[in-house]
C-alpha cells in the first residue's frame, strides 16, 4: 500500500485526518484484503477507494503449500509484468516467518543460487517490498484455520528472498522503517533480519542506520580461492574485507551475527574447510557473537550436490572442536522449491 497515495487521496477528498489512522490500522494491523472490509468507513467511501487505490502493488499468480504445511510460496506478478516470489515458513509451532524479496532477479551471480541465474532485472520499490508482508498478513487472516500453524500473525521477517538487499539499500532501508513504524506494521527491529552475500559497505550502513536489526552473511566458503570461484562478490569484498566489516559492526552494535554456510558435497565440507573456517572466525574476534548456520545444499544445479547428513554432522563436530558455535539448520520448502537459493520467479 502506497502511504503517500493514500494521504493524497484523503486530502483531495477533504476527509478528516483521523480517517488515515482508521484506514492504516485496518490495512496494516488488521490485515483486511480489500477496502470494502473497512467497516468504519461509509459504503460510498469504500467503493471510491476500491476504484482509485490499489491495496497491493501486485497480483497473486499462484500459491503453493507444502504437504507438511510448514512452508508456503507465492508467485507475484508486478504491475510491469515482472515476477517475484515470497515465502512463508513455520520453523516452530504457531510461528510464521516471511521471507521477502527486494529485487527482480539478482546481479550477484552465485553459482549455487537459482535467482542468480536470472540475472538482475530491476529493484523493487519500498511499497513492493512491504506489500509482500502485507500479503502474508492477509493470507494468514483468511487461511490460518486450514494451516498446520494456526497463528494469524507473521512473527519475523527475513530479507532472504530474491535479490541482494545492499544493492537496493535505499528501498530496503525505507521498507524497514515502514515495517518498524508503530503506526503501520509495528514490528520490532529485532524481529527483522537482513541477509547479504557479503557487501562490506552495506554492513557498515546497516550498523549505523538499524543497529538492532539482525545481520546474516552468506559466507559459504572458508577461503578466497573457493569463494571467488562460486561467489563473484568476493572479488570486490574478499574475506579480509568481510572480517574488517564485522569487526566494525561489533564495535557499533554488539549484536550476534549469523554466518550462513551451504554444505556442498566434496567442495566445502572437508576437515580442512572446517579448520580454515574456524581460523577465519577466530581472526574476527567476538566468537560468542558469531554463529554458524550449516545448510545442506538445496538443489538448483545438476553439477552440485548436497553434503550427506553424516558429512554435515562431522563438519559441525569439527567446528565445535575449535569452539565455533554451529547449528545444522532444518531446510523447509524444498518440495515446492521455496528453500534457500531456490527462488527463480517461476
Amino acid at each position: 500500500m502506497d502511504i503517500i497515495k493514500l494521504q493524497n487521496f484523503l486530502q483531495e477528498n477533504n476527509l478528516p485526518k483521523f480517517r488515515f489512522g482508521q484506514i492504516t490500522k485496518a490495512i496494516f494491523a488488521d490485515g483486511v484484503s480489500s477496502f470494502a472490509e473497512i467497516s468504519t468507513l461509509s459504503k460510498d467511501l469504500r467503493e471510491k477507494m476500491q476504484q482509485e487505490l490499489q491495496l497491493l502493488s501486485f497480483n497473486v499468480e499462484k500459491v503453493l503449500v507444502a504437504k507438511d504445511g510448514q512452508s508456503i510460496k507465492a508467485l507475484l506478478k508486478l504491475n510491469d509484468g515482472n515476477l517475484i516470489e515470497t515465502v512463508l515458513i513455520s520453523p516452530k509451532p504457531d510461528t510464521w516467518s516471511a521471507c521477502i524479496s527486494c529485487q527482480v532477479g539478482c546481479a550477484m551471480g552465485c553459482r549455487f543460487c537459482a535467482t542468480g541465474k536470472i540475472g538482475f532485472k530491476r529493484d523493487l520499490s519500498c511499497e513492493e517490498i512491504t506489500d509482500q508482508v502485507l500479503f502474508w498478513r492477509q493470507y494468514l487472516k483468511s487461511k490460518s484455520k486450514n494451516l498446520k500453524a494456526k497463528s494469524e500473525q507473521v512473527s519475523t521477517i527475513v530479507y532472504m528472498g530474491m535479490g541482494e538487499p545492499f544493492n537496493n539499500w535505499k528501498n530496503v532501508s525505507d521498507s524497514i522503517a515502514v515495517l518498524i513504524d508503530e503506526k503501520l506494521f509495528g514490528f520490532g527491529s529485532r524481529s527483522i533480519s537482513v541477509s547479504t552475500s557479503g557487501i562490506a559497505k552495506g554492513i557498515e550502513k546497516m550498523s549505523q542506520e538499524f543497529p538492532q536489526v539482525n545481520l546474516a552473511i552468506s559466507l559459504h566458503f572458508a577461503n578466497d580461492k573457493k569463494r571467488d570461484l562460486y561467489m563473484p562478490v568476493n572479488k570486490l569484498d574478499n574475506m579480509e574485507a568481510l572480517k574488517n566489516a564485522l569487526k566494525n559492526y561489533f564495535v557499533i552494535t554488539k549484536r550476534k551475527v549469523f554466518l550462513e554456510y551451504i554444505m556442498l558435497d566434496g567442495i566445502n565440507d572437508t576437515a580442512l574447510d572446517a579448520k580454515q573456517l574456524s581460523d577465519f572466525i577466530c581472526s574476527i574476534g567476538n566468537n560468542h557473537l558469531l554463529h554458524m548456520n550449516l545448510i545442506r545444499y538445496n538443489a538448483t544445479s545438476e553439477n552440485l550436490k548436497p553434503s550427506s547428513k553424516t558429512r554435515t554432522q562431522i563438519f559441525k563436530n569439527e567446528l565445535e572442536k575449535y569452539q565455533v558455535h554451529a547449528t545444522i539448520r532444518k531446510s523447509l520448502g524444498d518440495e515446492i522449491k521455496a528453500a534457500c537459493g531456490q527462488l527463480a520467479g517461476e
